[in-house]
């Protein structure tokens, strides 16, 4: 299959990487079948969030979504629904709930994240040690400048995922 760059009359780095950006949701695909329970693109986001503070409240996890509160209240609503998260007395505030990945949540994360690095590992074993050291070079060099501009306010999408 011949590959079509997304901006056919431009050669510079941002179609480059909007190129990669596509083929990684081709590859990702798959995850979407994986489980019963389709989930948003959105929906996905408040997992990882939920995954990374272990426990947030509403105000805290719309922050950090950088969306209105009765959106993420609704995108909670259906993870909850799903099973996937639960919501849980503060333990600081009595007026507060607090949201959790639920064990299916959790579990549903790690297969995610394990099927998409099953695809990942097919791709970089067709790249020879010194273009994956490039590559890896060139993925932090990048997560570096966007955890950068998230810090300063600028429109990033969040990292979800460090390790």
């Amino acid at each position: 299959m011949a590959l079509v760059p997304p901006f056919p009359d431009r050669a510079d780095d941002t179609a480059t990487v909007s190129s990669v950006v596509e083929l990684l949701e081709v590859l990702w695909g798959g995850g979407r079948e994986m489980d019963a329970r389709p989930v948003s693109v959105s929906q996905l986001r408040v997992l990882y969030v939920l995954a990374e503070s272990g426990g947030i409240n509403l105000r805290t996890l719309t922050g950090a979504l950088d969306s209105s509160p009765s959106s993420v209240s609704r995108l909670c609503d259906r993870l909850e629904a799903a099973g996937l998260v639960q919501r849980t007395a503060s333990t600081t505030s009595r007026r507060e709930l607090e949201l959790h990945l639920t064990p299916t949540g959790l579990a549903f994360l790690a297969d995610l994240r394990s099927a998409r690095e099953r695809a990942l590992a097919e791709v970089l074993d067709d790249m020879s040690p010194a273009e994956r050291g490039a590559l890896l070079t060139g993925l932090n060099a990048f997560r570096t400048a966007a955890a950068r501009r998230a810090e300063a306010g600028a429109d990033v999408v969040p990292v979800a995922r460090t390790a």
